[in-house]
């Protein structure tokens, strides 16, 4: 296939709209579905990441994309048992790639409604049947088991959008695209993330062990397929939090932070009790989580309104509580599209448990960065790769 018609474009306005490949055939085959432009979008863009975490880290990846941006984004960590529960995996013996993908779905759950999923490897039984159960438009997989190509081709009544992707494409060194009539043209971004960015590190902490290299490989990997600025949080092989497509640095900083501490609230025991009923959906359950955890908690805890969602009213988890139990968050890796102004971004960094940061460096404000983080024992690389995606 060299060329795929498409209903439109980004807006139901922008007709006539297609894919095509200028040289040869496109890499891809439509299993089931009719993707659409930003589907498209999501699909390649997030193909390239997982390709890339996989290469990087050698484990099944996987990530769940929307608007361009990831949501999440995780390689094949074992999970414990209080993130089974929080992923609602509990009791299962999962597959790698269905690990992978349970930990990039289930770091930011919100976000991830109705997105498109990105897998390494090849799509099995179980990774499928954990995806039929959740709002999404499509998916992007060097291959599909029959299966689990059985099972996706139920999903959104027979039209849930199934993409097979040739794992051995390379694309032409130079791309191009069109703005307002003008053509422009770049290399790729194909710079490889190895360990070896991680070498120059300025601050008095240069302890930066090995599976942290791999958080800090995964963070920047996933930025390079994230719209800027932007910044990613990622603890124990995925991304907990990722901040994009701010003006302003210290704006990535406090929203990846903000989802960090939300990933990590929901495994107080108050959340991971909370007493639902047995026929709310999904969505549901996940919308009421985020605002039990939330200083908006009346939303969902008032008299009159709690009774739509638990058979019991929970006990409010305290302000306090939350700080308090906040104060465990630790270990944490954080990458930076490009470098940091200023120290607040470190100050911020550090409430929601970073202990090492990965970042270009450059900034003429660089010794005030190195020195909050020689504050807080923080071990910082300067990478000298920046990796805006625009």
């Amino acid at each position: 296939m060299k060329e795929l018609e498409l209903k439109y474009g980004c807006n139901p306005n922008q007709k006539p709209s297609r894919i095509y490949a200028k040289d040869g055939k496109l890499p891809i085959k439509i299993l089931n579905g009719n993707p659409g432009y930003i589907n498209l979008l999501d699909a390649l863009n997030s193909w390239q990441l997982v390709k890339e975490l996989k290469g990087a880290t050698g484990l099944a990846s996987a990530a769940s994309f929307k608007h361009v941006s990831p949501a999440g984004a995780a390689s094949a960590i074992p999970l414990d048992e209080t993130l089974k529960k929080i992923y609602f995996v509990e009791g299962v013996e999962l597959s790698d790639i269905a690990i992978a993908y349970v930990r990039a779905r289930g770091a930011d759950r919100m976000s991830s409604y109705g997105d498109f999923v990105a897998l390494s490897d090849e799509c099995d039984e179980q990774t499928a049947t954990f995806l039929l159960r959740e709002v999404s438009d499509g998916i992007i997989a060097p291959s599909y088991s029959k299966e689990a190509l059985d099972i996706l081709k139920k999903k959104r009544k027979g039209t849930y959008v199934v993409i097979q992707m040739d794992e051995n494409y390379e694309p032409r060194e130079l791309e191009t695209k069109d703005l307002y009539g003008i053509t422009f043209e770049q290399r790729r971004n194909d710079i490889k993330i190895t360990e070896d960015v991680f070498t120059n590190i300025p601050t008095k902490n240069k302890l930066i062990p090995q599976n942290v290299k791999r958080d800090l490989t995964i963070a920047l990997i996933t930025l390079k397929y994230t719209q800027s600025n932007s910044v990613c949080y990622v603890k124990d092989g995925q991304a907990i939090g990722i901040g994009a497509g701010q003006q302003s640095r210290i704006h990535c900083t406090r929203l990846a932070g903000n989802k960090a501490d939300k990933w990590y609230l929901r495994q107080h025991y108050k959340v991971l009790n909370l007493p639902f009923k047995d026929n709310l959906k999904r969505a549901d359950r996940d919308n009421a989580i985020d605002i039990y955890i939330s200083n908006d908690y009346m939303d969902i805890l008032a008299d009159g309104i709690w009774e739509n969602t638990f058979i019991k009213k929970p006990d409010l988890l305290t302000s306090y509580e939350k700080i308090e139990w906040l104060k465990n968050l630790n270990g944490v890796a954080l990458g930076s599209d490009a470098f940091f102004p200023f120290g607040d971004n470190i100050e911020r960094a550090k409430k929601s448990g970073v202990d090492y940061i990965a970042q270009p460096g450059g900034s003429i404000r660089d010794d005030n960065v190195i020195e909050i983080c020689d504050k807080y024992n923080i071990a910082m690389a300067f990478t000298g790769i920046r990796l805006f995606q625009h």
